[in-house]
This record gives structure tokens, sequence and C-alpha cells, in this order.
């Protein structure tokens, strides 16, 4: 019986686990960790957005700009075969109102448990506490509560996670063990910006800002996003990161539903007596902490007949990335250039990379957890291919 070695014990790493025995392989997977799934267990906490009910060409867009090696992987087992496997796993989902996909159970432990079984039957093997160290001329080197130990098998797959929520088990520390690998440098992707607030602005921390357009380039995005004692932080600027990080300039439409025009006209027909605040509450239904991000970044404001452009495009000035710890996710990894499109290591035959490992990114919302589904599916099924071809 051919063997396979898979290394992390994520989403992605059960995934090729799941296929290698499905197509007959003895498998082991070696987790650095004391348990397995940790970080998705902590999505669960949320709900555990599995994926997105979307068209395919709409879904795919999430992954730009790394379709090169991508679109046929997610295209394989986008969100429908999302919820195909939830079910079979005997987990019921329902799509939302913002097209998410969750389980019913709205958290993570039931799917993980069933999973496990499913991978017990199979006779996949689990080895928790074994942390990759290396590679030798004896195999792969761990480290384990019993001594090192090396091992070796017939293919390999890489899940090792990214380079977020190290206490999760995501460290990065693959990225010096893959010395013949082409990498690409760790930036943080899904995560808050940091911005020194006036004193003014402390009574609004943890307000959502909602009813808003956040504009980055020519992409406009309708979503919320809270206003934090450390920054920007949420689902809205989540979705316009990527750009940010790379230095693109924040606005922000509040009133995304009326022209300049309009928004003059509907102040206008307040008193003139009254103070902005008021006149924009109820002219235009801002909530405090909505004008008091306008005073925080508009500064010095225009006459009030004037003011709809600033209105229209807020910019908004921050002093970066929150740390590469506290991202959600990772940019960076295993160069998509370095890949077969097996997603096998050019550089070592036989060694397949999956997850959130490989240099790729997407915004929140499922497109994560699908994408590291995708490519533990993907790299399995070819792994086997591999094994059994040789």
């Amino acid at each position: 019986m051919k063997t396979a070695l898979v290394i992390g014990a994520g989403p992605a790493g059960l995934m090729a686990a799941d296929r290698l025995a499905d197509k007959g392989l003895k498998v082991t997977i070696q987790e650095a960790n004391p348990s397995v799934g940790r970080k998705l267990l902590m999505a669960g906490k949320s709900g555990l957005n599995l994926t997105k009910d979307e068209p395919i060409e709409e879904f795919l867009s999430a992954y730009q700009p790394h379709l090169g090696v991508l679109e046929p992987v997610i295209r394989e087992f986008s969100s429908k075969q999302v919820k195909e496997w939830a079910g079979m796993l005997g987990q019921e989902v329902f799509t939302g109102s913002s097209q998410r996909v969750f389980p019913v159970a709205m958290k993570a432990s039931p799917l993980l448990r069933a999973w496990l079984r499913r991978l017990h039957l199979a006779g996949v093997q689990i080895n928790t506490r074994h942390r990759w160290v290396g590679i030798s001329d004896q195999g792969f080197c761990f480290d384990t509560p019993d001594g090192p130990v090396a091992k070796t098998a017939d293919v390999i797959v890489l899940a090792c996670g990214g380079a977020s929520w190290s206490r999760l088990g995501s460290d990065g520390a693959f990225s010096s063990l893959l010395e013949k690998v082409e990498m690409v440098p760790f930036r943080p992707a899904n995560m808050g910006f940091v911005v020194d607030w006036s004193d003014h602005m402390a009574r609004h921390f943890g307000t959502p800002i909602k009813g808003i357009a956040l504009c980055v380039n020519d992409r406009r995005v309708r979503a919320e996003f809270i206003l934090s004692q450390r920054g920007l932080e949420g689902g809205g600027i989540y979705a316009v990161s990527a750009a940010m990080r790379e230095g693109a300039t924040l606005t922000i439409d509040l009133a995304p539903d009326l022209s300049v025009d309009e928004v003059h006209r509907k102040l206008s027909k307040t008193p003139v007596k009254q103070s902005l605040p008021n006149r924009l509450r109820k002219a235009l239904g801002f909530v405090p902490a909505k004008t008091a991000l306008l005073q925080e970044f508009g500064r010095p404001l225009p006459p009030i007949d004037k003011i709809g452009h600033l209105l229209k495009a807020l910019p908004i000035s921050h002093k970066g990335p929150r740390p590469l710890d506290e991202a959600i996710s990772v940019a960076g990894g295993v160069a998509i250039t370095a890949l077969e499109p097996s997603l096998m290591l050019k550089a070592m035959p036989g060694v397949f990379a999956a997850g959130e490992m490989l240099d790729w990114e997407a915004p929140t919302g499922g497109y994560l957890l699908t994408g590291c589904l995708a490519t533990g599916r993907w790299a399995g099924d070819h792994a086997a291919d591999w094994a059994l071809a040789q």
C-alpha cells in the first residue's frame, strides 16, 4: 500500500488526508498542536462561514490576482461542492441574507467531530504534538513528546497554515524549512488599520458605522466597519484591506444613496441656527459616531452648503495595518510560481502544498475557508495520483 504524510491538521490538511485515504493510500497526519483544527474551531465561534452562495464567476473574482493556478482548483470545489460536502458529513447548512453559508448548528465542533470520525474509519492516523522541524537524509524530521523522529512516505502534502494567529499554530515557521522553494514575504490580510484618534472619538469605540460605502481605487463596497480603540476594523475594512495595505487611499461615502445635490437639498431644509450634528441627524439620519468620523477626518469642514462633496468622499488617514499576528489571514508564503498546476512544489517532486501557506489571499465571507478546502482537496487528489503512478 502506498503511503502519504500530511503535515498540518487544519482544513487544508484534513481535506488532503481525506482524499488520499479515499484513493487507497495509508495516511498519517503530523500536527504540531495538542489538538487539530484549532483555527477552524475559532472561526466557528462566529458561526463558521463555510462559503458564499454566488455565481462561480463572481465567486472567483474574490481570488484575484492569484487565479493563474487557483482558478481550476476553485472551480472544482466551489460553494456548491462545499455545501454538498458539509451535507455528506451530516451538517445541514443554510444561506443567510448576505449569501454567506453557515451550518445550522452555527459552530464548527459538530462538523469537525464528524470529519474526524470519517478519517478514523478510513484508517487515517493523526499524531499531535509532532512539530515539523526540518528535512534530513532520513526524511521529514519532527520534534515529538518522545523525542526526535524522522518519517518518510511515498508522497507528502504540506498544509502548514499561514503566519497569523500564532497561538493557534500558524506561525509561518515552515518558510525557513523550505530552502529550495521560492517564497513571498508574509503580509497581513483581512486586518484592521491603526488610527491615532482624537480624544473626542473615545466614546464611539465599538460602534459600527453603517449605511456607508468604502471606496478604494475603482472599487466601491457597501459594508459596515467598527470604530475601535486601535483604529478601523470589521468586514468593510477587510474587504478593501489588500489595496489599502499596498498604499491605496480609502475614502468613505457617508451618504451612498444620495447625490451631492440631494445632500445639499436635504441639509438646506434644516434650521440654520441648529448645530451641524443636529442638521446631519435630521436631514441625513447620521448617528453621533458617523458625525464624529466626519469631524475627525474632514477638518477644517467646509460651509454646510458645500459639504456634500466631503460627505460623498471622506478621505481616511491611518498609520498602516495592524501587526501580522493580529490579521485574520495572510498574503505571502509559497510563491504561486513555485508550484506545478497540481500544487506540487517544482523544487521538491512528490511534495505538494495547500491552504494558507500558499501565496494567495481572499476576503472574509466564506472565500478563505473555501480556498483552504479546495486547495487541500486538489493537492490530495493529485498527490494520490502521483504516488499511485510511481
